[in-house]
């Protein structure tokens, strides 16, 4: 007796099976000698192993040994008998009477080889081949576990299996069972099934993904098949009105299984002796080759798959150099969905790269942004938000990017360049990416820093990133300046909408009331109807609710020393309107003194009009200041009050509103 081989073992092999059916054959055998009183008379060898049985059992039940014993005693089975020696001990003893237990685990190997000996309904009624159908159909098709042991057992035996349909019949029989899981019928799940549309909107992690299919058993497995059996099923699971969103996601766990994790590589790596380095790539390819073929594709995919899950396999198909239009298709699904992507998800190259500048993952990710811009280009209702959050991602990627020593600032300004600058609306982005390659790159010259910063907007910079920019050493000096430029104007801006506000609000109040004209809430409304004030509030509401407008001034508190020129600036506008006020004063005691009024006009200072006259061209003057027009009424008590104001909004300096007590005005009537 020769030792079976552990493939044909494996093959035909149950834990169910009695491991005596060597000994349970020859007993029959024997015992059929004795019942007939002839003697073994046919000598079968399969493979190493020789079988002595009798002619007329075998040929009564099989076609194939009526064809063979015509002339001969002694046959030998072909290498690609099914089953090999253990499935062919199993058949004799089937054929001999006895009643040896079939399970899901030998079903396949026996009809395989029921198959191969003919041993079909011509040549005896009940034999095997129908048993062996009766047992598939009504036992092991109509159970998940039993279906999936069958199915991996046709692996061992293909081609026999496929031309049965066996594999059909399992690989439909597990797609049903799926379906009425998704379905439910009887509501017997505790928890829905799982999907990935939460994940959609989070970088790609494979670890989160092996914890999610976790959480349904029969996804698992699923993914635990051959990927020709595993295609199928997915073929049939859409063959039969599943949705997407539930077939997605085991394409998704399987890809992450087989081509993604880690695991599985260090796995292949360490059986790299036996497989070749060659097959490993080779195996990995024709996997993630089937994978994208398996993805959905246009709308179907959206918000079905993460774009990061397409990120990670375009990584991995540049790795394992796969063919050209799957890594195509695999880079319109991410362009079609690239907004809603994690920096975290772009290809960058693995540490050991030499230069990041001329690596085939940045120029993939260039080949992306750019037929993004180029898709978004003649479609008017591409969302505004969606080309912003892309110019934030590619901007944050750069920052990557320019850590790179050997990236050059044309090449830099090129990959700025792949943006359209009307993508761009927070440029704070590309400033931190700038920086950083300002930082990498300490020796690059003034020309070189103009044109790395030349698609730098100070104007859509935060107030505390334009800060910033001003007491940075590395920036240009061009840049600086720009910077000074806008925070003058938001200041400038600050100080108009502080002066409007006070003006609206206190129009009614001021003595020598203004025309209607030029305050058109005057007439008909009173103080407690001013649109800035609820009357009782006069004093307060005007400088409150300028601080609620300014955002900055709510959420950042700057150091002093970063408004030290903001505090000079307003000292110098204090100063200016001191001396404005002092002019009023004399101008109020020539008024007095003399009664002629041309007289009065003559001795006025600064160039001032009459009251009438001011009125008439200009009710309210101007007086100019470092930083721009400050406009005030002409009246006394209101630049007494106007005064009063702007000593309040040296909280720029301290960022803190110093609230005085209430006094008197130095200008009483």
């Amino acid at each position: 007796m020769q030792v079976v081989s552990p493939k044909d073992y494996s093959v035909a092999s149950s834990p169910f099976s009695s491991p005596n059916i060597g000994a349970l054959l020859k007993i029959k055998v024997i015992t059929w000698s004795q019942q007939t009183g002839l003697p073994v008379s046919v000598r079968v060898r399969v493979k190493d192993k020789m079988f002595n049985l009798h002619k007329f059992p075998l040929t009564s039940k099989s076609g194939y040994f009526k064809k063979m014993l015509n002339d001969t005693s002694e046959v030998e089975l072909p290498e690609t008998f099914p089953g090999g020696p253990e499935t062919f001990e199993m058949i004799a003893s089937f054929i001999y009477g006895s009643s040896t237990l079939i399970d899901p685990f030998n079903v396949v190997a026996l009809r395989c080889a029921a198959e191969f000996l003919e041993m079909t309904e011509d040549h005896c009624s009940g034999n095997l081949c129908e048993r062996f159908d009766l047992y598939m159909n009504q036992v092991v098709l109509q159970s998940w576990d039993d279906t999936l042991i069958a199915l991996q057992r046709c692996q061992m035996l293909l081609p026999w299996s496929e031309d049965l349909l066996i594999v059909s019949r399992c690989i439909e029989s597990l797609a049903f069972m799926a379906c009425m899981e998704v379905l439910d019928p009887e509501r017997m799940r505790d928890t829905p099934v799982v999907t990935v549309e939460e994940l959609t909107s989070q970088a790609w992690s494979s670890e989160i993904m092996k914890d999610a299919v976790s959480q349904d058993l029969w996804m698992k497995d699923l993914i635990a098949l051959p990927f020709d059996f595993f295609k199928r099923v997915i073929g049939s699971l859409r063959k039969q009105g599943m949705k997407e969103k539930y077939v997605s996601p085991i394409i998704v766990f399987y890809a992450n299984k087989w081509v993604l994790s880690k695991k599985t590589r260090q796995f292949w790596e360490s059986s790299c002796d036996k497989i070749g380095e060659g097959g490993i790539n080779s195996k990995a390819s024709v996997i993630l080759q089937g994978v994208v073929d398996l993805l959905p594709v246009g709308d179907k995919a959206r918000k079905v798959i993460p774009v990061g899950f397409y990120f990670a396999l375009l990584s991995r198909s540049i790795e394992l150099g796969l063919r050209t239009e799957s890594k195509a298709k695999l880079q319109d699904q991410i362009t079609s969905l690239l907004h809603f992507s994690q920096v975290e998800d772009f290809l960058l190259p693995e540490s050991g790269t030499e230069s990041m500048s001329s690596c085939m993952e940045l120029v993939t990710m260039e080949s992306i942004i750019s037929a993004y811009v180029a898709s978004n280009s003649h479609l008017n209702h591409t969302p505004e938000a969606s080309n912003c959050r892309v110019a934030e991602l590619w901007d944050s990627y750069l920052f990557n990017v320019a850590a790179d020593p050997g990236l050059i600032p044309k090449r830099f300004v090129e990959l700025i360049e792949r943006i359209p600058p009307s993508y761009r609306q927070n440029h704070y982005p590309l400033y931190k990416t700038i920086n950083n390659f300002l930082k990498k790159h300490p020796g690059i010259s003034q020309d070189d820093k103009g044109a790395v910063c030349k698609y730098l907007d100070c104007q859509r910079l935060s107030q505390e990133a334009c800060i910033e920019a001003v007491q940075n050493e590395l920036m240009p000096l061009r840049l600086i300046v720009q910077a000074l430029f806008v925070q003058q104007l938001n200041t400038h801006k600050a100080f108009k909408e502080c002066s409007d506000s006070f003006r609206y609000a206190h129009c009614g109040d001021m003595s020598g009331s203004l025309s209607s004209s030029m305050c058109p809430y005057s007439a008909s409304q009173n103080l407690g109807e001013s649109p800035y004030t609820d009357g009782h509030e006069l004093s307060s509401r005007p400088l409150s609710l300028l601080l609620q407008k300014d955002n900055v001034m709510q959420n950042f508190k700057f150091p002093t020393t970063e408004h030290e020129s903001t505090s000079f600036r307003i000292q110098n506008l204090e100063q200016e309107l001191m001396s404005l006020k002092r002019s009023l004063q004399l101008h109020n005691i020539v008024t007095k003194s003399e009664p002629n009024l041309i007289n009065s006009q003559k001795m006025k200072p600064c160039g001032l009009e009459t009251r009438s006259l001011s009125k008439r061209r200009n009710a309210i003057g101007q007086a100019t200041s470092c930083i721009s027009s400050v406009n005030f009424a002409s009246q006394r008590r209101y630049a007494g009050r106007l005064l009063k104001v702007f000593r309040r909004i040296t909280l720029f300096g301290s960022w803190k509103l110093k609230r005085k007590p209430g006094t008197p005005s130095q200008l009483s009537k």
